[in-house]
């Protein structure tokens, strides 16, 4: 029997008889690479759609979410460490199949299913199965992804997807320094999925001390601004202590407002604060009148002033999928 390779994300791993990937999930069994969590979701739920966070993409529309065990990742802040750094035969696991998914989201009523928490990308086959069964029955996919996926698999997942929510964690110290990853592959996705008309948001979360800096902020910022424009909604987070970063304190919130002016600064028109309830930066302005039309409160709308995919008060096209 041989080694395989996989050639699903970056890490390339190769992999001899009975041995799995970087990400627990994928196995050479006799030869042949093997996925161990095709079925098998450990998390699933019905959340709003502000909640994965996508501001721009169904407003207030319920979501069907679910994650299997395992990740190509290891961050140290994971807020799923639970699910994301374990095997599968360390999770509680529902048996689940692709049609099983798209008839709980038919029962559910809810207008798109999100592939979430850990990462689609190591279960691949069962996100891109669900996802085409979907499709077929009018629902919208959602990835919400850290990227890191390599080029070919990437793009055959974006035939498939509606919107992505992709994390942009920090420069390429930070990928490697926090979340054993690089950069480059990324910045890349971001790139193709928003050529591929993926409707694209990208979220980072503001660590104390690694990545809140004000040039850090602003690289990232001008970065999108070059590379995927200023329209690509920008959600900055609020860091909390969990795992293995115990010893930082919770973001200051004057941090993620400069943050946040700092986005703006450079030329982005739709930049977010989250995980800090009642700011006013988690409404989204009317660039040209710069009123709100969308308040929000955590993951509720609280009043929508988009018509047509504009804003309601002077008529300026605002950028998303406003409905089915």
């Amino acid at each position: 029997m041989s080694k395989v390779q996989c050639e699903l994300c970056p890490r390339g791993c190769i992999l001899s008889p009975g041995q799995r990937g970087d990400c627990r999930v994928r196995e050479n069994i006799g030869g042949e690479l093997r996925t161990l969590v095709y079925g098998k979701p450990c998390a699933v739920h019905v959340d709003p759609m502000e909640k994965k966070p996508l501001f721009h993409f169904l407003p207030g529309a319920p979501v069907l979410s679910i994650a299997t065990a395992g990740c190509n990742l290891h961050c140290r802040y994971c807020q799923n460490w639970d699910i994301s750094q374990r095997p599968p035969e360390e999770t509680n696991n529902f048996d689940l199949p692709p049609e099983k998914v798209v008839a709980m989201a038919v029962e559910n009523r809810c207008p798109a299913i999100a592939y979430t928490y850990n990462d689609p990308v190591v279960y691949y086959e069962y996100a891109s199965d669900t996802a085409k069964l979907a499709r077929g029955k009018g629902i919208k996919n959602v990835l919400v992804t850290a990227g890191y996926i390599n080029e070919e698999p990437l793009k055959e997942l974006c035939s498939l997807a509606d919107a992505a929510h992709v994390d942009l964690k920090g420069d390429d110290q930070f990928y490697r320094e926090v979340c054993s990853g690089t950069l480059a592959p990324v910045q890349r996705t971001i790139e193709i999925m928003k050529k591929s008309g993926v409707w694209v948001e990208v979220i980072n979360l503001v660590v104390p001390t690694l990545n809140d800096s004000p040039d850090k902020v602003r690289w990232l910022a001008k970065w999108l601004f070059d590379s995927v424009g200023p329209d690509v909604p920008l959600h900055f987070s609020r860091f909390h202590p969990i795992y293995r970063l115990k010893n930082l304190p919770p973001t200051p919130v004057d941090a993620l407002i400069r943050a946040r002016e700092i986005a703006r600064e450079v030329g982005m028109r739709y930049v977010y604060v989250g995980n800090v309830p009642g700011l006013e930066a988690e409404n989204t302005f009317c660039p040209k009148c710069a009123k709100a039309v969308i308040k929000r409160r955590a993951y509720f709308i609280e009043e929508n002033n988009i018509k047509n995919g504009a804003c309601a008060f002077c008529g300026e096209k605002i950028p998303g999928v406003w409905k089915l």
